[in-house]
């Protein structure tokens, strides 16, 4: 099996659910552009870890040849109307060729909750058109999760806004009545390895959420109170709220706000009730408050690749 985007977040909790599930690390290969930044992959037992450069036709192809499945988890939060067209339209586009090529069929490709072509923001747009590219293709066996947000031990989620308010006295926050429905990144990977094993699942689209919902600004007062430093938050009128966003746009690195996510949370990232969820998969979904207040108070400091890293020193 091929997971690309699996030295992120959710890909490296798909790959230890393979592996623990009997999956067979043998057969699961993770390309990287950045291998120093997987190597905790590296621990899992015989998980194949290869340099990846552009992802282009030719490399896919290369990367697929033997392989029965592959997983796309590659995703960007952030950029440009190119850029985001780059990662999630024709990177689609150029997976669908390759599998052709090498004859691989079993695609699942991990989207997000609120894609749609008319959608606000240049994010949401582009997930749909890439999954609009890969249902197009009559050669892939094609299975589409939409997930809301998710959280867990290393989500850029509850735990930025866990950081931000042990920072700052203050919490000036944007669209703080916007709505969403956190899944666990272990549920979320548990759907991935279900649908795989399910040939039902084929050309079906599911919505993956958690059991309840929140505001943005209920979601930042719980993140700051079970890390312990619980802060006023300011909620900001729509055109201070952009402006915000526009000015961290011009810091360097990855922008903490952009104006386009504030665009997407125009639209309520909660399950339409028109695609089946998780609970289709036999998965129950895990409630937010079961997982993050022990990692945000650091009490329950995740150690989940303990074992393997027992195991790797074993053998």
């Amino acid at each position: 099996m091929l997971v690309l985007g699996g030295s992120g977040f959710v890909g490296r909790t798909l790959c230890e659910q393979l592996i623990h599930d009997g999956d067979g690390a043998a057969r699961i290969t993770v390309p990287s552009r950045r291998p120093a930044h997987a190597k905790a992959l590296g621990m899992l037992p015989g998980l194949e870890l290869l340099p990846a450069k552009s992802f282009d036709e030719p490399e896919l192809v290369r990367l697929l040849r033997g392989k029965y499945a592959v997983v796309n988890l590659i995703a960007t939060l952030h950029g440009s109307e190119a850029a985001f067209r780059q990662v999630h339209v024709e990177l689609p586009r150029r997976l669908a060729r390759a599998c052709a090529i090498a004859g691989v069929r079993r695609v699942v490709h991990v989207s997000s909750l609120g894609a749609a072509t008319d959608a606000p923001s240049r994010y949401q747009r582009s997930k749909a058109e890439g999954e609009a590219v890969l249902r197009a293709a009559t050669n892939l066996d094609l299975t589409v999760l939409r997930p809301s947000v998710i959280f867990g031990a290393d989500d850029r989620f509850l735990n930025l806004f866990a950081r931000l308010q042990a920072l700052f006295p203050l919490m000036p926050l944007a669209c703080a009545d916007a709505r969403f429905q956190p899944v666990w990144v272990n549920d979320v990977a548990q759907a991935i390895v279900r649908v795989l094993h399910s040939p039902q699942t084929i050309g079906a689209t599911y919505e993956a959420v958690g059991p309840k919902t929140y505001s943005l600004k209920e979601l930042v007062q719980r993140a700051g109170a079970w890390a312990g430093h619980p802060r006023p938050v300011l909620p900001l009128p729509a055109a201070l709220g952009r402006l915000q966003a526009g000015l961290l746009e011009l810091l360097p690195g990855e922008p903490l706000m952009s104006r386009d996510n504030l665009d997407s949370m125009a639209v309520p990232n909660v399950a339409t009730g028109r695609l089946p969820t998780l609970e289709a998969l036999g998965i129950r979904p895990t409630a937010l408050e079961a997982v993050m207040p022990q990692v945000l108070s650091r009490r329950g400091e995740p150690a989940r690749l303990d074992g393997w890293r027992r195991e790797a020193r074993r053998g």
